[in-house]
């Protein structure tokens, strides 16, 4: 499963086979003439506006839905991480690499196993039990938002606010926040399901910019 990533698209899910070439900053993946980077990779600050920040959010968390919800049996990634979502040229999202992934029957709630993946991303009672679930993912992806949205290396969470979008952005960014939160809780009870993820994303986050309302309504 190594050389396999997921694309969420709105009128299908695809699973596709595709060879990798991974480094540990930048990662490429170069398939026929289509390039790839990764979430990880140095992109430039203009690349990854707000929007653009949410739209590869909204990719990953579709994506991981498809895995837990959509599947059979169901699938857990076991490596979410900045390195293993990749982006094509339109910045669309697949959830990659598939080499510490587990598949989890219809009758099993969990799976013990040792424990690997990227430290930093590991849900507490993994790291503690070696117990996988969903939510060990679920988890994962919340860091993840952490990690892209709010420059946690670089300590500059407002950087990415549009200035004429401020205020409705702001609002959008704090919604984000929440939902980073509660996929990072202690207690996996406590965590969403990626399906609820996605639902909180679509009715909560995902909110528009009243200038781009007008720029599309300027014709």
């Amino acid at each position: 499963m190594n050389s396999s990533f997921i694309r969420w698209d709105d009128n299908k899910d695809e699973l596709v086979d595709l060879p990798m070439l991974l480094s540990s900053l930048i990662e490429v993946v170069m398939q026929e003439a289509e390039d790839f980077i990764s979430v990880g990779s140095d992109i430039r600050a203009e690349q990854l506006d707000w929007d653009a920040r949410l739209h590869i959010i909204m990719g990953a968390a579709k994506g991981l839905a498809y895995l837990h919800h959509d599947c059979s049996p169901r699938i857990i990634h076991r490596d979410i991480k900045a390195s293993n979502i990749l982006l094509d040229g339109n910045l669309e999202a697949r959830v990659s690499d598939f080499g510490l992934a587990k598949l989890l029957e219809d009758e099993e709630s969990h799976i013990t196993t040792i424990v690997v993946g990227t430290f930093g991303y590991l849900a507490p009672e993994y790291m503690q039990s070696g117990r996988a679930t969903e939510k060990t993912d679920v988890y994962s992806f919340g860091v993840l938002v952490l990690e892209l949205n709010f420059l946690i290396v670089e300590n500059r969470p407002r950087e990415i606010i549009d200035p004429m979008c401020e205020g409705t952005q702001i609002e959008s960014l704090d919604a984000l926040l929440s939902v980073a939160i509660q996929c990072v809780s202690s207690s996996p009870e406590d965590r969403p399901t990626m399906h609820r993820v996605v639902q909180m994303l679509e009715s909560e986050v995902m909110t528009p910019c009243p200038s781009d309302f007008y720029d599309s309504n300027s014709d």
